[in-house]
């Protein structure tokens, strides 16, 4: 299977590297770093052994001194080595660790003295348009999202419904970290509605006949798996008045397809529009954090309904962009653009839509999006 250059850029020191499992972590690191000890704790056998004895990789180190640089494949299966790999870090002794994990629930507490300064954090994210250059296909990425794993077989809904189990069966299931996996199983389709939306957990309790306070805590295991993510509202310098609830997306739009139910009362329409908006939030998002510059992730709404639906702010970058499902674009599709423009002239603002062509409707760009995203390069 040919193999994809990524944009996450190597570091020079030990690092942990976050992302949902699929997403492409393990190829990339054996791709530039094929010289490395290979710790793979999805392997039963090692998994035990490490699970018993987290002191057997000092002997595993010791047995082998010339390699100096170690990768530990999905460590939150045992935390406990993170007690070895910290000890051997302050030793200061010539090995430098690459420590992949794909949930961060169990690495909180002894990925904390790491994470404080001596481990710097990367992530990787599913494919961006620019990565697949010309095998990048919109109406695919809609249908089937861009994970990695996915992408790239031949039955691509088949491999994303096993995907949206396994997490289920595996994560969720195996680690106890829920007692009712059928509750859960409902929640997982209630939150789906609010893909794109303004997060209202009590309206979600209510939808799976659950207290509020599980629902936080089904919120808080899937944050924990890097299933989802929320934006918060833009706030900086405010002249309106704003809401203040977050948006929430699953990070990948193949994954909200698969648990987004539908029915013959759906309208086609609302969900491919939901789904064009998610895919430009989690380009966005990665987008951000290959860059690694410090910017940030937002989008503004005002109580009067004035919305735009990304801002991306940061030390030298300040942007805004609406995204519309449709093909042509009017002056009226830019009211909240001119809004936003208004109390921010500093901001570049664009439209993003399904046309072909690149306009320029009163002063405001209107781009292909299918361009744009491909524009997303690092």
């Amino acid at each position: 299977m040919e193999t994809i250059p990524r944009n996450l850029k190597t570091l020079s020191s030990s690092f942990f590297l976050f992302g949902p499992r699929g997403t492409g972590k393990s190829t990339w690191l054996r791709q530039h770093f094929p010289e490395a000890l290979w710790i793979d704790l999805l392997d039963p056998r090692e998994q035990r052994i490490f699970r018993a004895h987290p002191e057997h990789l000092l002997e595993r180190l010791m047995g082998v001194p010339e390699r100096t640089l170690v990768v530990i494949d999905e460590i939150q299966k045992v935390p406990t080595l993170l007690d070895v790999i910290h000890r051997l870090i302050e030793e200061q002794r010539n090995v430098r660790f690459v420590l992949t994990g794909s949930s961060a629930r169990k690495l909180r507490r002894g990925a904390s003295n790491l994470l404080a300064g001596r481990l710097l954090q990367a992530e990787m994210h599913p494919f961006l348009a620019s990565e697949l250059g010309k095998d990048f296909e919109l109406q695919q990425a809609l249908r089937f999202g861009l994970i990695p794993l996915i992408w790239q077989v031949e039955d691509p809904a088949a491999t994303l419904q096993a995907y949206v189990d396994l997490y289920l069966r595996e994560e969720v299931q195996a680690e106890v970290l829920v007692r009712d996996l059928g509750a859960f199983a409902r929640f997982l389709e209630a939150i789906s509605f609010a893909h794109g939306s303004l997060l209202n957990l009590s309206a979600v309790a209510r939808e799976c006949q659950i207290q509020r306070k599980t629902v936080e805590g089904y919120l808080g295991v899937l944050e924990d798996l890097l299933l989802c993510f929320r934006i918060p509202v833009f706030s900086k310098r405010a002249k309106r008045q704003l809401i203040a609830h977050e948006k929430f997306y699953y990070f990948d739009v193949g994954v909200y397809r698969a648990l987004r139910p539908a029915g013959p009362l759906d309208q086609p329409e609302e969900i491919e529009g939901i789904s064009l908006e998610g895919l430009v939030a989690q380009h966005l998002r990665a987008w951000i954090a290959y860059r690694n510059l410090g910017e940030r992730l937002y989008f503004w709404r005002t109580k009067s309904g004035s919305e735009v639906d990304f801002v991306v702010y940061g030390n030298d970058c300040f942007f805004a962009w609406e995204v519309k499902r449709s093909t042509s674009a009017h002056s009226v599709d830019l009211r909240s653009l001119k809004s936003f423009r208004q109390d921010y002239p500093e901001a570049e603002v664009a439209l993003l839509y399904l046309g072909q062509q690149s306009l320029e409707i009163d002063g405001i760009p209107v781009i292909p999006c299918e361009k744009f995203l491909k524009s997303l390069a690092i």
